[in-house]
């Protein structure tokens, strides 16, 4: 019986073989998931309805399972249709479940293109899809080392 909080096989599974400095992606509704992924990432669809199951929610339940050691949004356009004048405020979701897992890391923003990049590494190991609504809720965590 699992004492945390993340009870899907197919993450527990993956997460189970992935080590230091590994990636997991929580992506967003409107994520390109099926053409963005990593050569080797494991791909598990969340997306049941519009917003269920949120970014948040998966953080949360991964935050409960595994050490994570940075955590990298998508930053977001500060011109053109999709412009924003501030962090989007699932940005301070995030914040708030890393504090409340105990954690004392930053949220730090990559450039889009950047993020695409980074997340076509061969250190992806999962792609989380969710059906977030929200606009840049895409979240890049690296995974830490267990000190207990």
């Amino acid at each position: 019986m699992l004492k945390h909080q993340l009870i899907h096989p197919k993450i527990n599974e993956v997460l189970g073989r992935a080590g230091h400095h590994a990636r997991i992606l929580i992506a967003d509704g409107n994520y390109p998931a099926s053409t963005t992924l990593g050569p080797n990432a494991e791909l598990v669809s969340l997306n049941l309805s519009p917003g269920i199951v949120t970014c948040t929610q998966v953080l949360q339940a991964i935050l409960s399972a595994i050490p994570i050691e940075a955590a990298n949004t998508m930053m977001y356009e500060t011109s053109g249709p999709y412009a924003l004048s501030e962090d989007p405020p699932v940005w301070a979701e995030y914040r708030a479940a890393i504090a409340d897992a105990g954690l004392e890391l930053e949220l730090e923003p990559i450039e889009k293109w950047a993020f695409y990049e980074a997340v076509s590494t061969k250190d992806l190991v999962l792609t989380i899809q969710t059906a977030d609504q929200q606009r840049f809720a895409n979240l890049l965590l690296a995974v830490g080392v267990r000190m207990d």
